[in-house]
């Protein structure tokens, strides 16, 4: 069987998360063989951690958290409240004299890290841990695309990494349709959307409260995560389907101990009646009057479109082959929106396999490669803060469309990617041959031009920074 090293390393570049030693030559006699292998997988893609609370438990255990912390400060200052009484009351010269005589202060060990702070440096680490480990890393980088496609933002919500292992990495390889009510439903995105504190304006709450409704959820699902922006509905349609999903929202932790934070459909907040959304009217069935959208969504041919359209765009190109999106719809509508059959698709396709390397890397996935190439464990509290300088932060998208897959968005920052490279490559140059890691990340992709700068470097240290940002590692 004849070898092909060069398409190996194309492959684990542009479908995976880099090579690691050896990767190259173990996939070289059938690239894509191997990527299709790894989606057949059993349990490829979870996170398997009893020590990573649901988003639920997160949620209650956070709220306990910060209902205890401010117990204690409410006590600490009516404690402080107290004794300064006790020393106003005092003469003005036992007051000076108990000023002067107290005691230095003494050097106390760091404060813990806060709670949620915790929670979301261990869900980062079992992530990063996933795309370190992973032998190519196809599946691994189809959860980052659908976790930034159904985006949520750690700033709203303790339960972002939570949510995607239980929304997306659940259903990775499912149906779309499955995913998209896991998502959709999930008390992550209904915070992080609002939707949990949407009320019909002629339900029972929305009379009593004289609240009314919430549209962003129901746009960004329209606009977003299915038909695509400027399709086949309309702002009646919007409005529609904001009054059908009115009730979901999740139970409260400061009345439910037990259950806070997990999803719940109120009836009492729920727009009452039938709704018509698409030209489909669908009658008031409760929870499942939203279901039967998400559904009939699923099944929409303009969502086809768009899931494909953003698949290649962000494995392939800026401007993916229109042969190429075609194929993938049409694999989309014939599958019922097989999540791994489509995947499959993207692989096989002539289209996939151009041997240019026209997409630049997101920062996650640039730094994620740099580890990979060097065999070294990655630190979450460097490489989180490093994520962020370089425009990515972890969890936290700029808006609800995600961070973008378009090269324009991520040029300004090729600058900011060379400090990081000098900063890794100051700590672990010293471990590790320049040249070897070359050969491990790059293989036959390396240029002439970048073996001769990385053999002419001044240091192990600058050598190692100039592979990582050479063209050919950048790309893939």
């Amino acid at each position: 069987m004849s070898l092909d090293p060069k398409a190996a390393a194309l492959a684990l570049h542009r479908f995976g998360l880099g090579p690691r030693a050896g990767a190259i030559t173990a996939i070289a006699s059938d690239p894509q063989g191997a990527l299709l292998a790894e989606l057949d997988r059993p349990n490829i893609g979870q996170i398997v951690d009893v020590t990573l609370p649901t988003s639920g438990a997160a949620a209650r255990a956070v709220f306990e958290y910060n209902a205890e912390r401010s117990a204690r400060d409410r006590a600490e200052r009516k404690r402080r409240e107290t004794a300064q009484s006790g020393m106003d009351a005092a003469t003005p010269e036992k007051s000076t004299e108990a000023r002067t005589e107290a005691p230095p202060a003494t050097p106390t060990e760091p404060p813990p890290v806060p709670l949620p702070q915790q929670i979301f440096l261990n869900e980062s680490k079992a992530r990063l841990d996933a795309a370190v480990r992973a032998e190519i890393g196809f599946v691994e980088r189809l959860v980052w695309f659908w976790s930034n496609h159904f985006c949520v933002s750690a700033n709203a919500t303790v339960m972002a990494g939570g949510y995607e292992r239980e929304a997306i990495r659940t259903h990775v390889l499912g149906r779309f349709a499955e995913m998209l009510r896991a998502a959709e439903g999930h008390p992550a995105m209904l915070v992080y959307l609002d939707n949990a504190q949407s009320i019909g304006p002629n339900s029972v709450a929305g009379i009593n409260r004289d609240r009314g409704l919430n549209e962003n959820l129901a746009r960004e699902i329209l606009e977003l995560h299915t038909l695509g922006v400027r399709s086949v509905y309309t702002q009646m349609d919007v409005t529609s389907f904001a009054k059908i999903i009115t009730g979901w929202t999740i139970l409260p932790p400061v009345t439910d101990p037990d259950h806070g934070g997990e999803f719940v459909f109120n009836r009492r907040l729920h727009e009452p009646g039938p709704q018509t959304v698409i030209g489909k009217t669908y009658p008031d069935t409760g929870v499942e009057q939203g279901r039967s959208v998400l559904a009939d969504l699923a099944h929409h041919p303009a969502t086809a479109k768009h899931v494909a359209t953003k698949l290649a765009r962000h494995f392939i190109a800026d401007d993916p082959a229109p042969t190429l999106v075609d194929k993938l719809t049409q694999r989309f509508v014939d599958t019922d929106g097989d999540l791994k059959e489509i995947a499959k698709t993207l692989v096989i396709a002539p289209e996939s396999w151009a041997p240019e390397q026209a997409k630049i890397k997101r920062p996650g996935e640039w730094i994620v490669a740099a580890l990979r190439a060097t065999g070294l464990p990655g630190d979450v509290r460097r490489i989180n803060p490093a994520q962020a300088l370089l425009g990515e932060p972890l969890w936290r998208p700029p808006a609800p469309k995600g961070f973008s897959d378009d090269n324009a968005a991520w040029l300004d920052g090729l600058a900011q990617r060379l400090d990081i490279a000098n900063a890794f490559a100051q700590r672990v140059g010293a471990r590790v041959d320049p040249e070897a890691v070359a050969e491990t990340a790059l293989g036959p992709l390396a240029s002439t031009e970048t073996r001769r700068t990385i053999a002419g470097a001044e240091s192990k240290t600058q050598a190692l920074a100039l592979l990582l940002m050479a063209p050919e590692f950048q790309r893939r």
